[in-house]
């Protein structure tokens, strides 16, 4: 099968071009910047993903049977208080780019279409959310032009009979929760609290686990819609904060109220830590005989960052 994989060396981009190389998939790899070539199978082309008229060119051009759509530009830390500016052009890329590599899949003999989508955009209710949860009602102010661009990419996806693929909490290697990342910083150095009662939770999945994913999606041509592609274990901040500390041997996080949190972070900021939602991935494991290599955070936090 002929892939072409935008947003090639991104995080989950660098986990799945050698994923699909090995599996002996042809890669045509777009990027921003001219790559060499990776391995046996690989080839980088060059492009600009804002420039529409040269990403449809490109994938046009590379007649292929599947197009994973994994752009992101996402910085490398976050300020809560400036998160429409922060993913702005993340948006752009989920919604212009989303529809110019849609269509240009299905102008490629309706090639197989993937997005990269999030599981962390539920409404706040009680339980891990499947994949008929609504998506956040009313969410924060901050938070509201990113739900809106995700919204769009997965009616652009869905027009397409493709399949959105929707991660949890990334971690591993390149992410901010990676070790050199971010917020590994912050946990270091006491500077990413427990707030309030440590209620917010979070799905995790580790690069490498949503790389798998992609590979197993192509595989599964009659799946569409979308699927919650996380680890087993929704984890409470209040868990899995202390427990990543601890692994790095860094003193315990700090707790703050919610309302000192709201007043330094924002209302997404406190809603983010307090009121996230996690997700299930009951329906992705039968879908697409996937299972995540690290069942929770507690494997793959150690695996990453405990030697």
């Amino acid at each position: 099968m002929r892939v072409v994989v935008a947003g090639a060396t991104g995080v989950v981009g660098r986990q799945v071009v050698p994923l699909l190389s090995a599996a002996g998939h042809e890669v045509v790899a777009l990027s921003r910047k001219p790559g060499r070539e990776r391995a046996a199978g690989v080839r980088t082309v060059t492009v600009d993903a804002l420039d529409q008229a040269a990403l449809r060119e490109a994938v046009r051009t590379a007649e292929p049977d599947a197009v994973v759509h994994l752009l992101t530009a996402i910085p490398a830390r976050i300020n809560p208080r400036r998160t429409e500016r922060d993913f702005a052009l993340t948006n752009r890329l989920r919604t212009e780019s989303a529809r110019t590599l849609a269509e240009a899949a299905r102008g490629s003999g309706g090639a197989r279409f993937l997005a990269q989508g999030l599981a962390y955009a539920y409404d706040p209710a009680p339980g891990a959310a499947d994949e008929d949860a609504p998506f956040w009602r009313r969410p924060p102010k901050q938070w509201a032009t990113s739900l809106e661009a995700l919204e769009v990419l997965e009616g652009i996806t869905a027009a397409a009979d493709g399949l959105v693929l929707r991660f949890g909490h990334l971690y591993g290697p390149g992410t901010a929760l990676g070790r050199g990342g971010s917020s590994i910083a912050q946990i270091e150095a006491r500077g990413l609290p427990v707030v309030g009662d440590g209620s917010g939770v979070f799905s995790f999945t580790h690069a490498r686990d949503a790389a798998a994913a992609v590979v197993a999606a192509l595989d599964r041509p009659e799946v569409t819609g979308a699927l919650n592609i996380v680890d087993d274990e929704p984890a409470l901040l209040r868990d899995w904060l202390p427990g990543v500390a601890a692994l790095l041997g860094a003193p315990a996080p700090r707790k703050v109220p919610t309302a000192m949190a709201r007043l330094a972070a924002g209302t997404w900021g406190a809603a983010y830590m307090t009121r996230l939602r996690g997700a299930d991935n009951t329906r992705a494991k039968d879908a697409l005989s996937w299972t995540p290599r690290y069942p929770t955070w507690r494997e793959g936090f150690a695996a990453e960052l405990g030697g």
